[in-house]
């Protein structure tokens, strides 16, 4: 790896993971919030509901939008809003504006994420690419065991609007470090129009996603209250939990970039999400076995991530004309399969308990991995008779 390649990694390392802070930083702050501007917990919810159906609804804009003029110009916009918007937040008059805040930091985080993937996809070298990949998504992932526990202690200290000046503050810097970074990467020459015939089938390689995102979330959202239910965990056993799924989301993002470029992408993906059926059934048979459960929820996370991962290369492998709108696709399938998550995991809850969650989740990974395997083989099938013509 050159110079140059390890800058370019390095800026969307640390872009990924200013972001994932924004993203994983706002939960914990929500009874601060609550408390300053007088409103309900569940009106307080609105911050982070707005802000995923915004990234959701703008991020193919934005893919689409790179395709056709190059990535670089909409991330640098997208750091200088993002700024703006987390400067808002810090400052937001009412909590009308704060909510304000919140859908223009979505936005800005839709032009952000989804390009640093296509853009890296754009540079590596096909045969690093799985690698390259797995680095970046590392930046995001190590946001939840790291970037959100630093935001709480800024808190702690300074007050929670002192953590929204300190990421506009980066923002800003990052804006002019990705600004040099990435104006040396050619713009695509592509003049056709790129989802001409591919709408239908790109929506349906990234409900695999979809499909694996409610598999994952429909437990995670719940685990602290499923730890207190079941095992009685204290508050710092459960974050002792929550690191030990942090660090293992991180270990299988990175892992799964070397398996990806040396088994290919297609086999990992495809064995990844068959595994995590497994592991989520060995989950809910050892959820109250009490320290065990530590190493479960490492071995989930690792296994989950790195088909997440490992599907990001396969769509980069599968669409290169298209990258940036397939991977902002499935960004927002990402988001979507989240929010399913959360409404069916509270479902589950209320109506089975928390003990039959790991079960419901290994049943919804299994129809994933059937999916992945129908939807690629469509797709390669697809992509050879074009290669032929």
């Amino acid at each position: 790896m050159g110079l140059r390649g390890r800058v370019s990694l390095s800026v969307g390392w640390v872009t990924l993971f200013l972001m994932g802070t924004d993203l994983f930083i706002v939960s914990p702050l929500l009874p601060f919030i609550s408390e300053e501007y007088n409103v309900s917990s569940a009106m307080t919810g609105w911050m982070v509901t707005v802000f995923a159906v915004t990234y959701a609804i703008a991020a193919p804009f934005f893919g689409w939008a790179s395709d056709k003029n190059g990535r670089g110009i909409f991330i640098t916009f997208g750091l200088l809003l993002f700024s703006f918007s987390n400067v808002l937040t810090a400052f937001s008059p009412s909590f009308t504006w704060l909510i304000i805040s919140r859908i223009l930091a979505g936005l800005s985080v839709a032009a952000i994420t989804p390009l640093i993937y296509a853009i890296i996809g754009d540079i590596a070298p096909s045969n690093r690419r799985g690698t390259w990949l797995s680095i970046v998504v590392s930046g995001h992932l190590t946001a939840l065991w790291a970037g959100a526990p630093l935001g709480i202690l800024l808190e702690y200290f300074l007050g929670w609007r002192s953590v929204f000046v300190v990421m506009a503050t980066l923002g800003t810097i990052l804006a002019v470090v990705n600004f040099k970074t990435w104006k040396y990467v050619p713009r695509s020459d592509l003049t056709r129009n790129q989802l001409e015939g591919n709408l239908l089938r790109i929506l349906g390689s990234v409900s695999v996603t979809t499909i694996w995102a409610i598999s994952m979330y429909a437990l995670y959202v719940y685990l602290g209250a499923a730890l207190y239910s079941e095992n009685r965990f204290s508050s710092s056993e459960i974050a002792l939990a929550v690191i030990f799924y942090g660090i293992g989301a991180v270990l299988g993002s990175l892992i799964s970039g070397q398996f990806t470029d040396r088994f290919g992408e297609r086999k990992i993906s495809k064995v990844t999400l068959f595994f995590l059926t497994l592991i989520l059934i060995c989950l809910g048979i050892f959820f109250s076995s009490g320290d065990w459960i530590y190493f479960f929820l490492f071995i989930w996370a690792l296994v989950g991530y790195a088909g997440f991962t490992s599907y990001q290369a396969r769509l980069a492998v599968e669409y290169p004309e298209e990258r940036g709108i397939v991977l902002a696709w499935n960004n927002t399938a990402l988001y979507i399969g989240i929010t399913i998550g959360s409404i069916i995991g509270g479902y589950v809850i209320s109506n089975w308990g928390y003990p039959f969650l790991p079960y419901f989740c290994s049943i919804v990974a299994i129809i994933s991995f059937v999916l992945s395997t129908q939807k690629v083989q469509e797709t390669k099938k697809e992509s050879a008779d074009s290669t032929d013509t």
